[in-house]
């Protein structure tokens, strides 16, 4: 089984690398912090690859074994606010009928597709390391952030999405020959879509937010109320988790100062044991929010209940 965490760009030290590497963690995956600014938290992760200091790093992370990904929600990164002004059309149309540059974009315009595509190129270009997973996720917002113009209401937002993923992944093909795109069901996504099929290299990324962290996953059911289908859809190739027990934003409410925080090891253990037996062999969690602030107020963070 593959196991992947997750942590903020500004969080990781060595520390954390050493902490994972003890863990047998395979993958270190960086997320800059979602949310209406994720674009903003994109910039900045950027502007930190481009330094030696955090490039020594990520080469330290690869000695110890870490394979490296990097996991953000890039719409509003890749299409980027400041073109509404000229060109809202490039932008969703909301329910009342107007355009908006609040989230994401309008999937239908080939102008706004070809700008996503293009930054999307170099987006992936710039991510030190990566291995050729690449999690280019719409906005993060709960609900109503599709697009709602005549060409686009005709899908729903998982087939919006996976509209634009299928031609994120052909695009990142030209330069990445091995390229993969993570198709995020989360949110308005957790149904599977009912009018488009997916490109090849694209993977169902399972990531049950509204879940109830303290009642076992299957307790709630989520295997014949989501999983069975997105699983159907989607296959079972390169499917992969991604969890919520060890993220202490989550728990945190995503405010600082972060929240004194204790993974529940068996929950974690017997989830993974439910979702080993449906198929699914990468398995990740969020570790954000337990970086030098945390240890600072609370200690060390205990990360061995994932391992």
């Amino acid at each position: 089984m593959i196991k992947r965490l997750l942590i903020h760009p500004e969080e990781l030290s060595k520390k954390w690398i050493d902490r994972m590497a003890s863990a047998n963690i395979d993958v270190l995956g960086l997320h800059p912090v979602g949310g209406e600014e994720s674009h903003r938290h994109i910039e900045k992760m950027l502007s930190l690859l481009k330094t030696d200091e955090y490039r020594a790093l990520l080469d330290y992370a690869v000695s110890r074994g870490l394979k490296i990904e990097y996991e953000m929600h890039a719409a509003s990164f890749l299409v980027p606010r400041e073109l509404f002004k000229k060109h809202p059309e490039y932008f969703r149309m909301d329910e009342t009928g107007a355009h908006t540059p609040r989230l994401n974009f309008c999937f239908s315009n080939p102008e706004a597709m070809e700008i996503a595509l293009t930054n999307a190129e170099k987006l992936a270009e710039n991510l030190y390391a990566s291995e050729p997973n690449f999690y280019f996720w719409l906005d993060d917002d709960a609900k109503g952030s599709g697009c709602r113009c005549e060409k686009c209401r005709a899908y729903s937002f998982s087939d919006q999405q996976l509209i634009f993923e299928n031609a994120l992944v052909k695009r990142l093909k030209r330069v990445h020959p091995e390229a993969c795109v993570s198709h995020l069901a989360y949110y308005q996504a957790m149904h599977p879509p009912k009018a488009v099929l997916p490109e090849e290299g694209i993977f169902l990324e399972y990531a049950p937010i509204e879940r109830d962290m303290k009642r076992s996953l299957a307790s709630q059911g989520a295997d014949d109320k989501y999983i069975h289908a997105l699983l159907n859809f989607f296959g079972r190739k390169n499917a992969r988790v991604l969890e919520y027990w060890l993220d202490n934003s989550y728990f945190s409410s995503w405010k600082k100062p972060p929240k004194p925080f204790k993974a529940d090891g068996a929950l974690i253990k017997e989830d993974i044991s439910f979702y080993s037996a449906l198929g699914f062999d990468n398995i990740a969690s969020f570790a954000c929010y337990l970086g030098e602030d945390y240890e600072a107020l609370h200690g060390e963070v205990d990360i061995s209940a994932f391992e």
